[in-house]
């Protein structure tokens, strides 16, 4: 049993609030922070949570933001909205000093105000922040490459495409044409995966309305280095996915790595060279680096050691889940088994996590987190899909509407349920959105244009670097 920590009161005469901070606005710490508001007494506890950004990301969602059968607005949650009995303070937080019980955050304000970065004080810490893209030092990956973890990365990725697409059309030099044309995304993994097979689906489909492109002018690479491609539904349904992809003109590259993308080649292990404008990065995470920022013991990869309850080991009134923590799998049967770094534990371990907090704060027993892993879903574009759930294996349309089914009763609040049911709706009524949006990367150009600071709407002013990968 784990007893909670309080603060005093801010009063006098008036009983001490628990300081419980979450530092972390993804499914952990929003999940987290929606079940403590809800189940706290008013005169318990007061939640605070830290994150850079007012939103939390639906992630599985992202591809077919990309492919835009979803508005990218109904794929964040504000959570200003959500937790609207928190305290929300839009910031980075820098180091955790849990000796201290402080937290230092910088904020949008820090540097204008010049009187350094927020400290704030807690009793309790929820430490949620995810995890980053991993990368690795491959020559020109840094300065062409770009990932899929962010919606902004997602919209980008959208326009870029539907960019190219254009070039492609209006250039007169072949060579252009085929860079342009080209597409390669390293990872085999989820979002490498079904971001692929959704804007390919949307390339294809957007081919139509160009007079000089077709789809199979266009080349698409999926560059993965072990033996198969989305392990987690298993070895047949992965096996089938590659038949499928290559069935669609998709070129699979399996045992095979990025060497280098320097000077818009893509070059591979296996000796293949793609002149290309396009490599997306979605070859795994690494957890997030203020892990390395604070005083609490971690594993040999990074990640916080936490126990079955979701405690940080050894530690008192430290917390952590999802991606930042190293989470016993108390089913598996071989000992030492960590849980999958993935949104289905993350969303099952933020239920727990807040009930042993409120457990901790009223003097009861903690609970151990125990969640056998119920299979995946894929989507491959619309109407195309894997799945292996329950030990049932899907393809094809039934893959596809079950990966919608249950994205869709997974994705938090009732508004946003009906708004991604609205949207799926009218895009099986109408015809799919080709335009891209790219020039909201640089709101101030027409304005610069009309200053005369630009010679061309399109590209940036001399002070500006060029946007990387689309000039």
């Amino acid at each position: 049993m784990v007893k909670a920590a309080s603060s005093r009161g801010e009063t006098p005469g008036t009983p001490p609030r628990t300081r419980i901070l979450v530092v972390g606005g993804g499914y952990v710490g929003m999940y987290t922070a929606l079940r403590l508001q809800k189940k706290l007494r008013a005169d318990e506890a007061e939640v605070t949570v830290v994150t850079p950004e007012p939103y939390m990301t639906y992630q599985p969602f992202l591809p077919e933001a990309a492919a835009g059968s979803i508005s990218p607005r109904h794929v964040v949650v504000p959570l200003r909205r959500v937790l609207d009995k928190c305290r929300i303070v839009i910031g980075e937080a820098t180091r955790i000093d849990h000796a201290k019980r402080t937290a230092t955050v910088e904020t949008l304000a820090t540097e204008e105000e010049g009187a350094g970065p927020l400290h704030l004080e807690y009793d309790e810490l929820v430490l949620a922040p995810g995890s980053i893209s991993r990368t690795l030092p491959i020559p020109g990956l840094a300065d062409y490459a770009i990932g899929f973890k962010t919606v902004e990365e997602a919209i980008g990725l959208r326009n870029h495409v539907i960019e190219q697409m254009d070039i492609a059309s209006s250039t007169r030099d072949p060579a252009i044409r085929d860079a342009a044309l080209t597409f390669v995304f390293v990872g085999g993994g989820y979002a490498g995966v079904e971001a692929l097979g959704e804007l390919e689906d949307m390339a294809r489909y957007a081919a139509r309305y160009y007079h000089n492109i077709k789809p199979e002018d266009m080349k698409w690479v999926l560059v993965e280095a072990t033996d198969r491609i989305l392990p987690e539904v298993g070895p047949e349904m992965g096996q089938y996915t590659v038949r499928e992809l290559r069935r669609r003109g998709i070129d699979v590259r399996l045992e095979t790595r990025l060497e280098s993308c320097a000077d818009r080649v893509a070059v591979l292990s296996d000796g293949s060279r793609f002149p290309t404008r396009t490599v997306v990065w979605t070859a795994g995470v690494k957890p997030h680096p203020l892990l390395a920022a604070t005083d609490l013991p971690r594993t040999d990869r990074g990640r916080l050691r936490c126990t079955a309850k979701l405690t940080v080991d050894g530690v008192e009134h430290a917390w952590a889940a999802g991606d930042a923590a190293a989470v016993p799998d108390i089913t598996a049967e071989e000992p030492g088994t960590e849980t999958a770094p993935n949104a289905q534990h993350a969303v099952r371990q933020a239920k727990v996590l807040a009930d042993n907090i409120l457990a901790a704060l009223r003097g009861e027993p903690l609970q151990e987190y125990e969640h056998k892993y119920v299979g995946s879903v894929a989507s491959l574009g619309l109407h195309k899909g894997v799945a292996h759930v329950y030990g049932h294996k899907l393809k094809r349309y039934p893959a596809w509407l079950m990966h919608r089914i249950y994205h869709l009763s997974r994705v938090p609040t009732f508004n946003r349920k009906m708004r991604v049911l609205a949207e799926w709706t009218l895009s099986g009524l109408f015809t799919r959105e080709i335009v891209s949006l790219g020039s909201l990367e640089h709101p101030r150009a027409e304005f610069e244009l009309a200053a005369g600071l630009r010679k061309h709407p399109h590209r940036p002013p001399a002070h500006e670097p060029p946007r990387t990968g689309e000039d």
